[in-house]
Order: structure tokens, then sequence, then C-alpha cells
């Protein structure tokens, strides 16, 4: 398992990825590969998001589920996906909500530019079997992202996106001092629901202004 992830973040890492749920979560990695299952994303990009987008930045964090579950989409951040592929159901409404919201439009999928202006694209789990979503839902990994969430949050007036249910769990570990976004998950059975007309993005950008910091660029070249 790759972790190259950026100076900010080494010590919580090394911090978690010693303690014994780090543990299982290697023990069924292991496991799945030698059953000849495809664990998804590539390892070198399991933590990605914490590549990309360093600790003492953080202004914004987006939660996600887990991994997309066909081989060669995922890429390690939430909603993301390489230049190269079809963009998910998802992330069309994401973009149709942008538009609508700031007129930005956005035609390929790769969120990194997001990332490293500080927007935390974090899965609640890090890893998924190709063709099973959810199948690694139990294994340790909401250990290790609720932690995420804990350590970001030693900084104040955090902005939190929660779309859907399970992003709206994580409520329970967002402190006072933070911002709450919340809406239904852009997935079109939910989208419907209030996703669309949301305005998280301008609303995003509104309190970071207000805050003294700079608004993210949603555009993406």
């Amino acid at each position: 398992m790759e972790m190259n992830n950026h100076e900010t973040w080494k010590s919580f890492i090394n911090f978690e990825t010693k303690k014994p749920y780090f543990k299982k979560i290697k023990d069924h990695l292991i496991s799945d590969n030698a059953e000849g299952k495809i664990v998804l994303p590539e390892p070198k990009n399991f933590f990605r998001a914490f590549d990309l987008c360093e600790l003492n930045k953080v202004k914004v964090v987006i939660i996600g589920q887990d991994p997309y579950h066909t081989p060669g989409v995922p890429n390690g951040l939430a909603f993301s996906v390489n230049k190269n592929q079809k963009l998910p159901p998802s992330l069309i409404n994401i973009f149709r909500e942008l538009e609508s919201d700031l007129g930005i439009q956005n035609y390929i999928g790769d969120l990194s530019a997001w990332s490293k202006q500080g927007v935390l694209l974090l899965n609640t789990c890090l890893s998924v079997c190709a063709g099973l979503p959810a199948s690694h839902s139990n294994i340790g990994w909401e250990n290790f992202t609720n932690a995420a969430i804990e350590e970001i949050q030693k900084k104040k007036n955090i902005i939190f996106l929660l779309w859907g249910k399970h992003a709206q769990q994580k409520k329970a570990f967002i402190q006072e001092d933070n911002f709450i976004l919340e809406a239904a998950h852009p997935s079109p059975l939910s989208a419907n629901n209030g996703f669309f007309g949301c305005n998280h993005f301008s609303k995003t950008n509104n309190l970071l202004t207000s805050l003294g910091s700079d608004p993210i660029d949603w555009q993406l070249e």
C-alpha cells in the first residue's frame, strides 16, 4: 500500500496506520488480492485525496461513499474520474448543478484542480472490489476517515458539503465552529429531491469570502 501523502498529513497517517484496525484493512486487501479480486482504485491512489490537498490548506470537504467500482474509472478522489473516462451519472449531475448555480460548464471529470485549492474530496471508504459496490464498507476504512475528519478540524471554519444520507451521518464528527451544507445525493435516484437547486458552490464561495479566504475556482481545464 503506497502512501506518498503530502508532508502535512504524514504524522497523522503514520499514527493511524499503526493502529490495530488498520492491520485489518491491510489483511482484507491482501486476502482479496489472493482470491483474484480486482481492488480499486490502484493502491497508489488509495490516499490520493491526501496527496493533493494539504492538511493546513483544507477549506472545504466533500464527502463521498466509496470509489467507483468500474476498473479504470476511480482515481482516489470522491466523485472524480480520470480525464479520459466518461462522466458517471452523479458527476454529470454535480456539473449540471454547478452550471445552474454559477454558470460554469465542465466537461472533464478529473477534479484534482479542486483538491489543489483546498477541497478535500474524501470517500468514507478508500477502496472497493470491482463490480461490488460497498464491498469494503466494513473493513475499517471508516475509522480512518472519521479520524481524518477530526484531524481537519484542528483548524476552524471548515465547510462540509454533505450530499445524501451516508455523508450526513458524518455530522456527528463535525464540531460547531465549522459550517455544514446539506443536500440530497447527486445520484439520478435522488438529485431531484434537493440536490438540484441547492446552490452549494456559490454558498461555499460566499462563506469563504466572508471568512477572508479565496473562493474556489470550480472551472476545470
